[in-house]
């Protein structure tokens, strides 16, 4: 990033800015593969919730054994929560940095899978998912609040090529979900004989 800014007042520690700041910018909108992640846990005593992983940015989904919970606006989950019931959770809501579950769950496992940020770069020798396979869009990102900071002219351009790599990796992480063998085509009504 340096090289191409070409600017003798880059400091190492704005220069790291800049691409913490491109990072950060990715995680707000971009959803790759990369960055789904799955936790579990093991529920032993009646629980009402469960805690969100420090590197949580978006669920995926949520299920207690073979029951997928759906989730409900928090006054809805509120107002099933006033019985206690516990049981197979259905139901789950966001808040803060906790996951509401209704019924709550006695026993079994509950397991998220969710898209997570990428591990931090620390040093210069540090990479992660994203800078292994993508590093060309932190550059330009980067590249893109350096012009910013130093209004340089060629800001549009740093800017237009870090769209362009978002784009290609947004509609990668696109195919990636809706082609394969995998796939199927499910009819829209079942008829039984």
């Amino acid at each position: 990033m340096k090289a191409l800014l070409n600017r003798n007042d880059l400091s190492d520690t704005l220069a790291d800015t800049f691409v913490t700041q491109a990072i950060s910018r990715i995680e707000r909108t971009l959803r790759l593969p990369s960055m789904e992640k799955q936790v579990q846990y093991n529920i032993s005593g009646t629980t009402s919730f469960i805690t969100v992983p420090t590197d949580f940015l978006e669920i995926i989904s949520l299920y207690h054994g073979n029951t997928s919970l759906s989730r409900v606006p928090l006054t809805e989950l509120l107002e099933f929560s006033e019985g206690g019931e516990t049981g197979t959770p259905k139901f789950f809501c966001r808040e803060i940095a906790k996951l509401l579950i209704h019924p709550k769950p006695t026993s079994g496992q509950i397991k998220m899978n969710y898209y997570g940020s990428f591990p931090a770069m620390n040093a210069d020798t540090d990479e992660n998912a994203l800078a292994i396979s993508s590093p060309d869009i932190i550059i330009y990102g980067a590249l893109s609040y350096a012009a910013d900071h130093f209004i340089d002219e060629r800001g549009p351009l740093y800017e237009q090529k870090y769209q362009t790599f978002y784009t290609e990796l947004k509609e990668q992480a696109d195919l990636s979900e809706l082609s394969g063998t995998v796939q199927a085509i499910r009819p829209t009504y079942s008829y039984e004989d």
